[in-house]
């Protein structure tokens, strides 16, 4: 009954900060709060509520922080770790940011722009792009990965070779900490040394640490013009010496992502999206390069060929200039995730290793996941440019850890990260420690406790 009764106190306190019809409490309603993209992840919330500003978001954290219970932001639901939805059991409130959806004007001389945590990466790059400009940061999820998700997570996506992940084209935040206090860095100064970067802080905290609610994005300008080329190789090994020839000959290239056969002949099978090049090479290419001048445009085409043909590693190519050519040349690479889920339930494990180790990782995790899941399917792709593969592992039981544990094992054995992208979650907070040390993990647990000492925001994240 005492349950009952702070729980409808909680729902009364949350009507009263955004309004009635924006506090969903019916089982039916919440389902699609309550399930990550996955279906691997899924948990209880005594309620989803939709705030419409940062003084709503601020008023829902108090009033969780009265009634006991725990917060667990939630953008575009796109996460593949679990860290955006609620875990199962216990008080816990998914605070959605999807009517944060302010998008401001481009400030052209200082190209940043202003944008709501729950605007999504396509309608940023759809404004920043009306005006000369980019967001910087592109991912296959861009209808429905929100900016502040992105931020939460530090995300990464195909242009990191040129622009860095998400912390690098972040200028400032918004957001609510615990306490409904809220930290506003929005000033956009490119030089500002006055105490601790508490922007830098919560770019990839998850959630943990504050709830972002604005963002200030550093965009970057808009290419004259680009190419983009698919290529085949006969290993994952040329794919690196490859692309390392490619970006020392190219200083426009801005992505360079790897596709296996197996999973080119899935997406092919399942969606009927044939591979970009023909002949079934071992491993496909995408590679993208921009020129930012007319002058710079005009040769491009041709010192894209030039670099090719002293790549003497390469087979049939696939070469295309126009909007509608480069998206066909894309598509069976950004579709994988899709193709992956019409076989199940995956165990979706982002890990990246030093260029140097990536051949060697692939053919060890290829390995290790066979000896712990036989019979299961793994799909592999990823950003060959940064050392970042996309492991997927479908066969297993969604609560069997094991091809985890071997997964990210091999990655922290090969000198790598258990997370290149999504973050820990909920999924790998046991395996933190493969490549964080204890010191480091303290030093965390001691951020976490002086800024969240109830453990308020999103409990189970990143540690148990």
């Amino acid at each position: 009954m005492e349950r009952a009764g702070r729980s409808t106190q909680l729902t009364k306190a949350l009507a009263d900060a955004v309004g009635a019809e924006h506090v969903l409490v019916e089982a039916d309603v919440r389902a699609g709060y309550e399930v990550d993209w996955t279906g691997r992840f899924r948990g209880d919330a005594l309620a989803v509520v939709r705030p419409g500003s940062v003084e709503e978001v601020a008023a829902v954290v108090r009033a969780c922080a009265a009634s006991g219970a725990a917060v667990v932001a939630q953008g575009g639901n796109t996460g593949l770790v679990g860290g955006g939805v609620p875990r199962p059991g216990g008080r816990q409130v998914v605070l959605s940011t999807a009517r944060l959806r302010e998008v401001g004007e481009v400030d052209v001389a200082a190209r940043q722009l202003l944008v709501g945590a729950g605007v999504t990466l396509a309608a940023a790059q759809a404004t920043a792009h009306a005006a000369g400009c980019e967001v910087g940061v592109d991912l296959a999820a861009r209808d429905s990965a929100t900016v502040g998700g992105m931020v939460a997570t530090n995300a990464g996506g195909v242009h990191v070779v040129r622009n860095g992940p998400m912390r690098a084209r972040v200028a400032g935040v918004e957001a609510v900490l615990a306490d409904g206090s809220v930290v506003r860095r929005l000033a956009g100064l490119v030089k500002d040394n006055a105490g601790y970067d508490l922007t830098g802080l919560l770019v990839g905290s998850e959630g943990t640490l504050g709830i972002v609610t604005r963002v200030l994005l550093a965009l970057v300008p808009a290419p004259v013009e680009r190419v983009t080329v698919a290529l085949g190789v006969p290993s994952l090994a040329d794919a690196v010496e490859v692309v390392g020839r490619l970006g020392r000959a190219l200083p426009g290239l801005e992505a360079a992502e790897a596709c296996f056969a197996d999973g080119l002949d899935l997406v092919e099978e399942a969606l009927r999206v044939a591979p970009p090049v023909p002949g079934r090479p071992a491993v496909t290419v995408v590679v993208e390069v921009g020129a930012w001048s007319q002058a710079a445009a005009g040769v491009l085409l041709d010192e894209v060929a030039a670099a090719l043909d002293a790549c003497p590693a390469i087979g049939a190519t696939a070469v295309a200039t126009d909007g509608p050519s480069r998206t066909r040349l894309w598509e069976a690479r950004e579709r994988h995730t899709e193709a992956v889920a019409t076989l199940g339930v995956p165990h979706k494990l982002d890990v990246a290793v030093p260029l140097g180790r990536l051949a060697a990782f692939e053919a060890d995790v290829r390995a290790r996941v066979a000896a712990v899941a036989p019979g299961s399917t793994t799909v592999l792709w990823g950003h060959v440019g940064d050392g970042n593969l996309h492991v997927n592992v479908v066969g297993p039981a969604p609560d069997d850890e094991a091809v985890d544990a071997a997964v990210l094992a091999v990655a922290a054995a090969h000198g790598g990260t258990v997370s290149a992208e999504h973050g820990i979650g909920v999924a790998k907070v046991a395996y933190l420690g493969l490549t964080r040390s204890p010191d480091e993990v303290a030093a965390m647990r001691a951020l976490k406790s002086a800024l969240d000492p109830a453990g308020l925001l999103n409990p189970g994240v990143l540690f148990p």
